[in-house]
């Protein structure tokens, strides 16, 4: 396997492994459409001004969540909109969103790097306040390919993993799945249903790729990385990660591979279906220069 993926799609390449994604790619990852039914894979985002977020979706502690104005006939929040017309109503929105532990969401490539370079060798001096003129998530495109389930708890004859549980390139091995080159790999944890008990089991660390399973999926070419815990990697109980500058999986899959990581999805109902291969679709938010974009995956079985 290759320590990374500089220059491989070029000096100047700032999609990184999503470059896997062809034409050719796209068109077979189709044939895995065999009911034409979509699932959606995200969490909702619910605004804390308008309802009991802080009680009702998983996310990071002290993070700043959601917030959600909404306004009728310019009563509420919109003060000062003109009427549209005699007889028509309008309601409208305004949604304050930090992706980053809050909601379901994709990671750019200048999400994470380490020294003075972003992936590819771009200077880390182009991530500003104002947003990174090299490596955002309006970089980054539609991605459309062959997803791949990897079932750990099902793997292991349990509701979900604990929070101290990494795993293993053994693991996904174990789950029996067929990787091809450009696939999007989607790891369950379960760690989601730890919020239905209480907030404190959801923080109280978190289960998530070991290192030599970062390796693993990255040495196999996988355009993507998606879980539905809240950093691809395990968390401590202070909501931290472990490992060192070399394990830490962002730098592993951002940094070194270029591959986008999707964190904080949904996966019950698809992990029902027992189906471990599905077309994967999302499209972030052409958000310029940002680090992240919420993101509302799509399984199409």
């Amino acid at each position: 396997m290759s320590e990374s993926n500089w220059g491989r799609w070029g000096t100047d390449d700032e999609r990184g492994a999503l470059n896997l994604l062809t034409p050719e790619v796209v068109r077979a990852a189709t044939a895995c459409v065999r009911e034409g039914r979509p699932l959606s894979l995200s969490l909702p985002i619910r605004g804390a001004t308008s309802s009991p977020a802080p009680t009702t979706v998983p996310h990071l502690r002290g993070r700043p969540l959601p917030q959600h104005f909404m306004s009728v006939d310019a009563g509420d929040y919109a003060a000062g909109a003109r009427p549209i017309g005699a007889g028509l109503r309008m309601a409208d929105d305004a949604i304050v969103v930090t992706p980053h532990g809050t909601t379901t969401h994709m990671d750019a490539l200048c999400h994470m790097w380490t020294g003075d370079r972003l992936y590819n060798g771009h200077p880390a001096g182009r991530v500003r306040s104002y947003g990174a003129t090299r490596c955002g998530i309006d970089k980054a495109g539609p991605v459309v390919g062959r997803g791949v389930l990897f079932d750990v708890p099902r793997l292991r004859g349990v509701r979900h993993l604990a929070a101290e549980d990494r795993v293993s390139a053994e693991d996904l091995a174990a789950c029996g799945v067929e990787v091809r080159p450009g696939d999007i790999a989607v790891v369950r944890t379960g760690w989601p249903l730890t919020w239905q008990d209480s907030p404190e089991a959801y923080w109280a660390g978190q289960p998530g790729l070991s290192a030599g399973a970062g390796r693993w999926l990255a040495g196999r070419d996988v355009a993507m990385v998606a879980c539905d815990n809240a950093a691809i990697g395990g968390l401590n109980e202070r909501q931290l990660a472990d490992e060192d500058l070399d394990d830490d999986l962002h730098l592993i899959f951002l940094w070194r591979h270029g591959i986008h990581l999707a964190e904080m999805l949904w996966l019950e109902e698809l992990a029902a279906t027992g189906r471990t291969d599905f077309l994967f679709v999302a499209a972030p938010l052409a958000i310029e220069g940002g680090t992240a974009s919420p993101i509302n995956p799509l399984a199409v079985l």
